[in-house]
């Protein structure tokens, strides 16, 4: 993972990572307006409009020169289509963080999200210098803990009906990491 932080970016074998503009709403819109993508994720709304692709897009640069969340847009490195999103949260009072994503539909099962999460991991640990970074998901879109898996990251548990969700309580498996240079 190459990081520039002039730019805010990161650049790994096939992807690069950055923030995203207003430009990328409608695309974001399209990808999100996805009923699969809606009941895998917690704040993810359906439908997704244009306008909710603009007002989430609108916080992060705040967030990320405050040093709360950063969120970058993940893209090919050579055509720039965007494949989804990541973010990192920052709980500097306890040197830690967690990892979210998500996929557009269209390119589910080419690793993106595996790529991207290795390097979010790298970020928070050689850039942030994060104690420890961990990631949640339903345990109904067990694809998610894949990734987790891929990136090295642990089992820490189940939280048992965790969520409601659609008419449903949730399962919520927790995966995490701790720092190796700690």
């Amino acid at each position: 993972m190459i990081y520039r932080a002039a730019e805010k970016t990161m650049e790994t074998e096939r992807l690069l990572l950055r923030p995203f503009t207003e430009a990328d709403a409608p695309e974001v819109s399209v990808l999100c307006n996805n009923y699969a993508i809606y009941k895998s994720t917690l704040n993810v709304p359906y439908p997704y409009t244009i306008d909710c692709a603009l007002s989430w897009i609108a916080t992060h640069q705040q967030n990320f020169e405050k040093n709360r969340l950063y969120e970058w847009a993940i893209t090919d490195k050579h055509s720039g289509q965007l494949y989804g999103a990541i973010g990192l949260s920052n709980q500097q009072p306890h040197q830690r963080g967690e990892i979210a994503y998500w996929i557009g539909e269209p390119y589910w099962g080419n690793g993106y999200g595996t790529e991207a999460a290795q390097a979010i991991i790298a970020f928070a640990f050689q850039e942030k210098k994060y104690h420890r970074v961990y990631a949640q998901y339903f345990q109904s879109n067990p694809a998610s803990g894949k990734i987790m898996e891929k990136c090295g990251m642990h089992y820490e548990g189940t939280l048992k009906q965790h969520v409601y969700k659609n008419g449903a309580f949730e399962d919520i498996v927790y995966y995490g990491l701790i720092n190796p240079n700690h």
